[in-house]
Parts: C-alpha cells; sequence; structure tokens
C-alpha cells in the first residue's frame, strides 16, 4: 500500500469549525513528559522501521509539523500526529512543537481519522472500526459521516461491512496480504472455515479479484442445481453489472418479455440496513 507523505487538504481541513485552538493556531513546544497516546487513536499498527525512517528525518530536518494535542488535566493526548511523537522519543528528544486544542472525544476520534485517512496510514480493518465507533457512539449517520471525513456514504457502507470477515480474513487484510477488494468478494461466503480457505487460495495463488469473483461464483454454481442457464442480452448484463457497483453486492435481474424483476442480494442486518441507505429508505 502507497502512503502519502503529507496531508491532502492541509491542517485547517481536519480542525472542526466550531474547535477553539489555543494561542492564536500558534505552535508551542510541550514535553514529550507531558504528552500521551490517544487510547481512541483509529490507527493501531505502527511499523517501527518506518518510525525510525521518520525519526532519522525528523534527526536531519526536525519536525516540520506540529503534532496537535487535546488538554487533559495536567498532561495532553494526542490527537494527530502520533508518529512524529514515537520517533521523538526514539530520538531522545526532550520536547516537540505542538499546537494545543480544546476538542470533545468525539472531535478527537474524527480529526484523528480524517487525518489518517488523507495520509492513507490505517488499514480497511482500522478505517472501518473508526466509522463504526464514530455512528455508534455519536449517533451519526451514514450520510454525515460522509460529509464529515470527505467519502462516499457508499464507500463508507463497504468498508465497514468488512467487519463481518472472520477473524482470520480480517487479519489478512491486516497484513496487507489481501486487499480490500478481496474482502469484500469473500464477504459472499458465510461459512467462515471456507472463507478463510478460499482467501488462503488468493493468497497461495496470488489470485485477483476478477478470478476470486470467478472462483466463487463456479462454488455457487457447482452447489446449486444443475439447470439450463439462460444468457443475459449485452444491455441486462451491463445494467447488472451497473447496479452490482453500485450496492455493492450481488444483483440479479430477470427478464421475460420486457417484464421482470430485480434481486439484491444482502448478507446480514448491517448490510440490510446498508442497502436502504444507499437508496434512501
Amino acid at each position: 500500500m502507497n502512503k502519502k507523505s503529507a496531508l491532502g487538504k492541509g491542517l485547517g481541513a481536519l480542525i472542526p469549525n466550531d474547535v477553539q485552538v489555543k494561542e492564536s493556531n500558534k505552535p508551542t513546544v510541550i514535553s514529550l513528559n507531558l504528552i500521551k497516546s490517544n487510547d481512541e487513536q483509529p490507527r493501531k499498527y505502527f511499523d517501527d522501521e518506518k518510525i525510525a525512517e521518520l525519526a532519522q528525518s525528523i534527526k536531519e530536518h526536525g519536525i516540520i509539523q506540529p503534532i496537535i494535542l487535546n488538554k487533559k488535566d495536567k498532561y495532553y493526548v494526542i490527537v494527530a500526529g502520533e508518529r512524529r511523537w514515537r520517533a521523538a522519543k526514539l530520538l531522545g528528544l526532550k520536547e516537540v512543537p505542538a499546537i494545543v486544542m480544546e476538542l470533545t472525544d468525539k472531535d478527537i476520534l474524527e480529526v484523528s481519522l480524517i487525518e489518517n485517512i488523507q495520509r492513507q496510514d490505517l488499514n480497511p480493518i482500522e478505517e472501518a472500526l473508526a466509522y463504526k465507533k464514530l455512528l455508534s457512539d455519536f449517533n451519526l449517520t451514514q450520510e454525515e459521516l460522509s460529509k464529515r471525513v470527505g467519502k462516499s456514504r457508499v464507500a463508507i457502507s463497504n468498508i465497514i461491512r468488512l467487519t463481518g470477515l472472520s477473524d482470520t480474513v480480517k487479519q489478512y487484510l491486516i497484513d496487507e496480504v489481501i486487499t480490500e477488494g478481496h474482502g469484500r468478494v469473500l464477504l459472499a461466503i458465510e461459512d467462515p472455515k471456507l472463507q478463510c480457505e478460499i482467501a488462503q487460495k488468493v493468497i497461495d495463488e496470488k489470485l485477483s479479484v476478477r478470478e476470486l469473483e470467478r472462483l466463487i461464483k463456479f462454488l455457487k454454481t457447482e452447489k446449486q442445481p444443475k439447470e439450463k442457464v439462460r444468457e443475459l442480452n449485452p444491455y441486462y448484463k451491463d445494467v447488472t453489472e451497473r447496479l452490482q457497483n453500485y450496492f455493492g453486492t450481488k444483483v440479479n435481474i430477470s427478464n421475460k418479455n420486457n417484464k421482470g424483476k430485480i434481486e439484491i442480494e444482502y448478507y446480514s442486518d448491517e448490510d440490510l440496513q446498508r442497502i436502504l441507505e444507499i437508496i434512501d429508505l
């Protein structure tokens, strides 16, 4: 996965309009001993090798972008910049440049999430869990969340669906041995054991997402009673593919004498709710 080295929208875009910034948004210097990691930080995995590389860069050039902190009693909690904080500790620095803000718990999670998304620092499972936490803890709708983090509601729904994968397959995503696209396709397999077996086949044989789709379609066809399969005409085939891309799930269209029906598959109550929100029901 490629990592971006700078924020996509800049620091100002990360700060909610109603947040108070101390000292006119000017960086100050804070002792490392007074700074603590954020337990609700969306990012759970930090690459030690990357931290070491960042530490070397800081040693040569200093910390160019201040760490964003929230004051909590006698100490400060990191809102954005935990990698810089870890690298500074590795170097044995005593203090770091920082911007101190007054934030609610919701703001902290939101700003941390947006920063990591823009840097592409989160794996899909970390991102999905952060979205779920924002939705459940702060009673946000997916539409509201979409506007705040700058991602489409469909994209957010598709990422959240990944939490329905088996623990083993979720770990494969975290380890980046399969992609988010593979994960979405694997959701079509309800049996956790079979899901893991197919995921392992993807890894062993380096299957693309399309190849995985064909494999799962073949497995499902083999389990069904044999019957004559009628090929959809190109128009209905194209519409089916567009609907599947839009809803992020399998769609069937049956047509006879210019009449028919559209079937949209879902795999859990949460998945059904996701589809209903897409069509505003």
